[in-house]
């Protein structure tokens, strides 16, 4: 992710944070003044297009909790060479305002043809590393904020909020506050805790599944890098490998470890198409087959149970789309953008029209359809 000093780095003046909100505030009045593309899409007659894969970043916290010095919990960072900080540093100043700020986020979307946001925390506010009381009070405020900003354009946003997994009591308290209290329509969680997997007896998640379950609500399962990454230092590997194979290894975990089972209706939505266990299915079954290690838990082929979980469109790839809604259908494939990061699609719809041969209905359940569902949007 991005941050404005080293992981390393203790002196206190500086912001560890991804950066002040007096910086960011400054660069938006200048990313502001840059000329702007023009919207060229008219969708009249057509249903609404959903993101259900981009992110915000309230300042107030990132300048409250800059004496974290988060950047040293993130492995993003952490598992990073000289120059992919410096690149990620400098890509900072063009992204903050996007990421903080609303004003050019809807520019954006008109540009993109996105007709509603659901946002969610950027994934550097977990705050999975802090005391659990601190980490609950973080939460708190990450999504009142984005409360607030659902609040003030409720016709373009929606909002998914944060829950602090280090205390599962406390990640259902705040979840049961988020949902009732503040209107969210679910929670981003990352793909692991402080290294640990998500069903890690020691983290007695399973209460927290149980609760979203009972909620109906979304869990969009975003990871933040590998967490043992000493191979993945150059050529930015633990954004490019790391993300899916974190994102791959929780959802394994929570198919071989029987949280799927357990709560046949959790409604799991997976960041960057899957990771490379949506594309790469069968060996698990073969493993499932051929092995009882595998068997201790699930009586059923792991890609039953992967066939409930959703997908977002950020496959870079439309062939690759392709393969991933005729595996698992359109009607669990929803549209993405990973907004503001570069590592995203600044041209979602675009790329769901180069899927060849698919149908109207599917188009449109891409689009927008599934999310609506999912996130229970009336229109």
């Amino acid at each position: 992710m991005f941050y404005t000093c080293s992981p390393a780095c203790t002196d206190p003046t500086h912001d560890h944070g991804p950066r002040s909100a007096a910086a960011t505030r400054a660069a938006s009045a200048k990313a502001s003044a840059a000329p702007r593309r023009t919207v060229a899409r008219d969708r009249k007659g057509k249903a609404k297009v959903v993101d259900l894969h981009c992110h915000y970043l309230n300042p107030e916290v990132n300048a409250r909790t800059a004496h974290l010095n988060a950047a040293q919990h993130d492995p993003t960072t952490v598992f990073a060479n000289a120059l992919t900080r410096e690149t990620n540093v400098k890509q900072m100043a063009t992204r903050a305002p996007k990421l903080t700020g609303v004003k050019e986020r809807l520019r954006d979307m008109d540009r993109m043809g996105v007709d509603i946001q659901a946002v969610c925390p950027a994934p550097y506010h977990f705050f999975y590393f802090t005391e659990p009381d601190l980490g609950a009070q973080l939460a708190r405020e990450v999504n009142e904020g984005i409360a607030k900003v659902v609040a003030d354009t409720p016709d373009r946003f929606v909002g998914l909020g944060s829950v602090p997994l280090q205390d599962a009591q406390l990640a259902v308290r705040e979840l049961d506050h988020a949902v009732k209290n503040l209107g969210l329509r679910g929670v981003e969680i990352c793909t692991n805790v402080n290294g640990k997997n998500l069903t890690d007896p020691s983290l007695g998640l399973d209460k927290f599944f149980a609760r979203c379950e009972e909620l109906g609500i979304l869990l969009f399962m975003h990871p933040l890098g590998w967490t043992q990454a000493d191979r993945l230092t150059n050529h930015y590997f633990n954004n490019v490998i790391g993300n899916p194979l974190d994102s791959t290894v929780a959802v394994s975990h929570l198919i071989f470890d029987g949280v799927m089972a357990r709560h046949p209706r959790l409604k799991v939505l997976v960041a960057h198409g899957g990771g490379y266990i949506a594309h790469y299915w069968a060996r698990m079954d073969h493993a499932w087959r051929a092995r009882a290690d595998t068997r201790t838990v699930i009586k059923r082929k792991p890609s039953s149970y992967l066939e409930k979980f959703y997908f977002d469109t950020i496959t870079h790839d439309p062939e690759m789309l392709r393969r991933l809604i005729d595996r698992f259908g359109a009607d669990h494939v929803v549209l993405g953008t990973d907004y503001p990061y570069d590592m995203g699609d600044d041209d979602p719809l675009g790329m769901v029209a180069q899927v060849k041969r698919l149908p109207r209905e599917a188009r449109e359940q891409i689009v927008g359809g599934n999310a609506a569902k999912l996130l229970k949007l009336k229109f």
